[in-house]
């Protein structure tokens, strides 16, 4: 069976969001699906790439077989109803993979909306089994599908640079993200913690140094620059991958950090395929597969971070990057999506 797909202008090549949503059209593509619209492009004119994306969509749904099956993102804000409109009249099958839902976000009051925007299918691809539940708590009756973890693909192959780091102390801790938005203000607190033996590498747009909280040259804090998407993963180097999100050391906390409890974060994928093994928030649904995998450590509170590492035997680090080792490769070549779209065909 032929399955079709959509793409679209994604307007930033440093935003992690594109890049998870480009690397499913990569994906799906590989997997012999066919692109209806326009060539994937990268315009950072917002009005532009709106148009283009109007008419590539437009064409795409002119040129959409009866009766085929077509697999759809979401979020697409401006123009899923429409999609879903002209699919549903040609009778279509439809897949959705869910990136983010606003809801759980804190971004909007109503569940109920948004759920008929994503529901509107045959079957949909959610992040992990926490988010899983949560949509079999809201009473969805359509086959929902666990992804486990975002594929992230590299047309260079996988990152070297890390392939001989056999975790010597004080640990270099990767954190790779934003830094404009509240997200992560917890970054600048790392530096009062009362014990923090270990050096934090970081990497992404918007980092103020103004905003340390002691003299620079005291900082366990390095920043490295911001990245292309597609390439940053050649320029991190470190021993772990932080995935912490909020505005407290203590706990993930605010919107982002809650968020947390649902969704898989994207860097968290970058960490592995760069051979990192993964520290994350006990507490967040990603935790879970990093767990089952023995890819890293969890952890409650930051404070904690300096003694469980110190903790750690030079063998059990080495354990933890062969696991890494062994998963990067199957994210590397959309192994995960690859059988979650396989197991979506085969519920509908």
């Amino acid at each position: 069976m032929i399955g079709y797909y959509i793409s679209r202008n994604y307007k930033s090549l440093f935003n992690a969001a594109g890049k998870a949503k480009t690397d499913c059209e990569f994906v799906l593509q590989e997997m012999g699906f066919k692109n209806l619209g326009f060539k994937q492009s990268s315009i950072p004119n917002s009005a532009m790439g709106t148009i283009k994306n109007f008419f590539g969509i437009t064409m795409a749904l002119f040129r959409l077989p009866f009766k085929s099956v077509l697999c759809t993102q979401y979020p697409l804000n401006k123009f899923r109803k429409y999609v879903l409109f002209i699919a549903h009249l040609k009778r279509c099958k439809i897949i959705t993979i869910v990136h983010d839902v606003r809801y759980l976000k804190g971004r909007t009051g109503s569940a109920d909306k948004e759920l008929k925007k994503i529901i509107t299918s045959d079957a949909i691809i959610v992040h992990n089994p926490a988010m899983k539940d949560w949509f079999v708590s809201q009473n969805v009756q359509i086959p929902i599908i666990v992804l486990g973890i975002f594929d992230y693909t590299l047309t260079k192959g996988l990152p070297a640079q890390n392939n001989n780091n056999t975790g010597q102390q004080p640990y270099e801790i990767v954190y790779a993200g934003g830094f404009g938005d509240g997200k992560n203000s917890y970054i600048f607190d790392l530096d009062t913690l009362a014990k923090n033996n270990f050096k934090m590498k970081l990497y992404g747009l918007g980092f103020d140094h103004n905003k340390l909280k002691v003299n620079k040259e005291e900082s366990i804090l390095s920043y490295e620059g911001a990245f292309p998407s597609d390439v940053v993963a050649y320029h991190i180097e470190g021993s772990f991958g932080l995935v912490w999100d909020g505005n407290s050391t203590e706990e993930c906390s605010g919107q982002y950090g809650q968020y947390l409890k649902f969704n898989n974060p994207h860097k968290t994928s970058l960490y592995i395929l760069c051979g990192l093994p993964v520290i994350v928030w006990e507490k967040a649904a990603i935790s879970k597969f990093i767990m089952e995998n023995k890819l890293g450590l969890t952890i409650s509170n930051l404070k904690d971070l300096s003694e469980k590492l110190e903790n750690l035997s030079p063998e059990e680090y080495q354990t933890m990057k062969n696991n890494v080792n062994q998963v990067r490769s199957k994210i590397i070549s959309g192994g995960y999506l690859n059988n979650a779209v396989n197991e979506a065909l085969q519920s509908i």
